[in-house]
């Protein structure tokens, strides 16, 4: 989701894990290789507890018939053997919005991990340090030469530290872990999207005096005191946004991002909320995609059509065309598509330090804020040897 007049905010909670990829009607097929960037299959060694991650990422750019030479404003980055560190490994996606989205989201991207990477305190603190990087980070951006008034990028991003992942959130694109139960493979969301139809955020940018409302509300073609909008899974097109008290704008419907100087003033922050998982043998994969994947795909459908492939490029490509296919099945138009995937092979009990159950906090902790942070707070990894060089 993103400006009013921007991405498209519609939700098909309706649609089942079963029809994922199987579309009729004469629709634009998935075949624009000139928008589509694509990394071939990457291995990097975890060798603090003895596993691998196998991994394979896709941006497609957006069909926009009014503006077929829009650029993707989607970006992300894989940074593995973060400060020549074996053990520590980051996956983001960061997607744009506004006029200048494409630049802050290739800025945000390159400066939050050349932050991280130069941070001493890294490994000690890594929350302390993930939240530091990204209001640094905001900062930068904000004395740049981009105009960030009314443009910026939310940031999903995952810090691998030996069997520890650390998943850092600003905005409404998506994490995603899968995580074997018996014969079932179930989806946990690592992130929570930041929007007004969280409750806590819908206060907590009231009391810097956002207006929040729908763009029927503020058109005065609904009644704007309604001030409540059900769910995100099972809204329509019209969700709530947030708006200056006596203007039209910025209509953002995200409550979080990196930019935005002007939704700033009505309390959007680049606060990550972050979130700790301790993997476990029955950990898989997980995915770290952008709003254009989960328009229309809900987690469960995600790992499911994850699950079918054993090659991760093969399911970002399988993922990517479907959620292609379905915007163009209930849009006249696509939103930029970012996925990675990545794959956790060869995690055993005995590698390291584990637990016997999945440990994921459905409340992600928020730095600096009023969650409550101690109950996720694991032990950082201790310091190990690093290796001479950066290969990421």
């Amino acid at each position: 989701m993103g400006c009013a007049h921007g991405k498209c905010c519609n939700r098909d909670s309706s649609t089942s894990d079963e029809d994922a990829g199987h579309h009729q009607r004469g629709i634009r097929p998935y075949k624009n290789k000139d928008g589509l960037t694509q990394r071939s299959l990457e291995l990097v060694q975890v060798p603090s507890h003895n596993f691998t991650l196998q991994y394979s990422s896709l941006t497609q750019h957006g069909y926009y018939p009014d503006t077929t030479d829009r650029e993707n404003q989607d970006s992300f980055c894989i940074k593995t053997q973060i400060q020549g560190n074996p053990y520590v490994h980051f996956f983001g996606v960061f997607d744009g919005h506004g006029q200048y989205g494409a630049q802050c989201s290739n800025f945000v991207k390159d400066k939050l991990v050349e932050i991280l990477s130069s941070d001493p305190t890294l490994l000690d603190d890594p929350l302390k340090a993930y939240n530091s990087a990204f209001l640094a980070t905001n900062s930068e951006l904000r004395d740049s030469e981009i105009d960030d008034a009314l443009s910026g990028t939310t940031a999903i991003t995952v810090l691998v530290v030996g069997d520890t992942l650390y998943v850092a959130n600003v905005g409404d694109s998506r994490a995603v872990i899968a995580v074997k139960d018996g014969d079932r493979i179930l989806a946990e969301d690592l992130s929570v999207d930041q929007t007004p139809f969280r409750k806590d955020e819908y206060d907590r940018v009231k009391l810097f005096g956002a207006r929040v409302l729908s763009v029927d509300q503020v058109e005065g073609l609904k009644d704007p005191d309604i001030q409540h909008w059900g769910d995100e899974e099972s809204h329509g097109g019209d969700p709530p946004r947030l708006w200056v008290p006596n203007g039209m704008y910025p209509g953002t419907a995200f409550t979080r991002s990196v930019g935005d100087s002007t939704a700033e003033k009505i309390g959007v922050i680049a606060v990550p909320e972050i979130s700790i998982v301790r993997l476990t043998p029955s950990h898989l994969f997980f995915v770290v995609a952008s709003d254009g994947v989960f328009e229309f795909l809900s987690s469960q459908t995600v790992v499911n059509m994850a699950t079918a492939y054993k090659d991760p490029s093969d399911a970002c490509t399988a993922i990517a065309g479907d959620s292609y296919k379905r915007w163009l099945e209930l849009e006249n138009r696509t939103d930029d598509i970012t996925i990675i995937i990545v794959q956790i092979k060869g995690l055993s009990n005995q590698s390291g330090v584990g637990t016997t159950d999945s440990e994921v906090h459905s409340r992600p902790c928020q730095t600096g804020g009023s969650m409550n942070q101690s109950a996720a707070i694991v032990p950082p990894l201790m310091h190990q040897r690093p290796l001479e060089s950066d290969v990421g």
